[in-house]
């Protein structure tokens, strides 16, 4: 259907991994080339999303989860709209559109924080390079494991674009949140998000980079300087770990997942899940953290274990922190006097328990806006 053959090209920002014999296509499509095939996926009717909603709600509240950012593509944020209004949202949605929305919601007059307490937008999202596991993040140096491959910047990276667009959505007063896993790709955001504090007037505009995962070490006051949040997630460091020094060798492997180090040069860290890709669960994240155990237990005193952080700054990164980086921290994000009821009932006591229980922790109740909307 999407028509793609030992001719079709590489587009710009992606790769369609060909036999090396043949040259026949082998079905892995790598960043930019997925939309070949996403753009002849049908699009899903009005009832298939608000059952998709529907599920996605009850998988929130089980992990005790209250609030949500996520990118909102095509026809999504109208599938939202219809859930808030008929009452089907247990979960604050900060929907972060496509940073192709930029002019649509300039022209529209809309700015960042737009909506109410449960639903709202005002934030962009883009893509500066891949990921690690596919070999398409962006990186000063080749991979350790392919001495001819750096990584692959998005197009709109490569072309310019990402910069001009990022300059106007911040002149019109739309939080950036940019995703950025390599070395190279962290530092030329950072670049970016330079030029836009410099250009632009102030505003409280919260910079984000999304991932973060291999951080230069040149770049941690960069981030303090620029009051760019860290928008990370530590159960990458689980499924990743093993075999990441494969890719990247042991020299970059010291930056990688620093929390620590973010925390210590001063900069705003917060934490989330990037599910469907991991779980949910933000337990199993501050697991992940803590201990920086990875799957097979390959590092019995954890990855990098001077990367690790304290159960009450794991909490703060999924809790306060999370609330700010989302313009949410005066309504959300701890217990306090005028604050939403939003809150969670555990099994146990997670500052006092040995911190390997941590991923053992189960949720026994949900609370919404003062409401039980699950109990085990």
């Amino acid at each position: 259907l999407a028509g793609i053959t030992k001719h079709t090209p590489n587009p710009e920002g992606g790769v369609i991994i060909k036999n090396s014999a043949t040259g026949e296509p082998t079905g892995i499509l790598k960043d930019k080339a997925m939309e070949l095939v996403l753009n002849v996926i049908p699009e899903p009717t009005p009832a298939e999303y608000a059952e998709a909603i529907d599920a996605a709600m009850f998988e929130a509240r089980k992990n005790g989860i209250t609030c949500i950012s996520d990118i909102t593509y095509e026809n999504q944020f109208r599938a939202l709209q219809d859930a808030r209004s008929n009452n089907k949202l247990t979960c604050r949605i900060n929907s972060i559109l496509p940073i192709n929305y930029h002019k649509k919601l300039s022209d529209t007059e809309i700015r960042n924080n737009f909506g109410d307490d449960i639903l709202k937008i005002g934030a962009l999202k883009a893509f500066a390079d891949g990921s690690l596991g596919s070999s398409t993040a962006y990186f000063f140096e080749p991979y350790t494991n392919n001495s001819s491959n750096y990584g692959l910047p998005m197009d709109i990276l490569a072309d310019g674009s990402l910069e001009t667009m990022m300059l106007d959505a911040d002149k019109n007063k739309l939080q950036l949140c940019i995703h950025a896993i390599g070395d190279r790709a962290i530092s030329e955001v950072l670049d970016i998000m330079e030029e836009v504090r410099n250009t632009n007037p102030y505003w409280d505009r919260r910079l984000r980079i999304e991932h973060a995962q291999h951080i230069h070490p040149k770049d941690f006051q960069r981030c303090k300087e620029m009051d760019v949040i860290i928008s990370a997630q530590p159960y990458h460091l689980f499924d990743d770990g093993p075999w990441a020094s494969e890719y990247i060798g042991e020299e970059r492997m010291r930056s990688t997942f620093a929390f620590k180090s973010f925390l210590d040069n001063g900069i705003k860290l917060c934490f989330g899940s990037d599910w469907a890709v991991a779980p949910l669960n933000a337990l199993l994240g501050i697991y992940a953290s803590v201990t920086r155990h990875t799957s097979g237990n390959k590092f019995p005193n954890g990855l990098n274990s001077e990367q690790k952080i304290s159960v009450e700054q794991a909490f703060k990164c999924y809790t306060i922190n999370g609330a700010y980086a989302a313009f949410m921290d005066d309504i959300v994000g701890s217990i306090s006097v005028g604050k939403k009821a939003d809150m969670v009932v555990l099994d146990r006591n997670i500052f006092s328990i040995d911190k390997d229980q941590l991923k053992n922790t189960e949720i026994l109740t949900t609370i919404f806006n003062g409401n039980i909307v699950y109990s085990a």
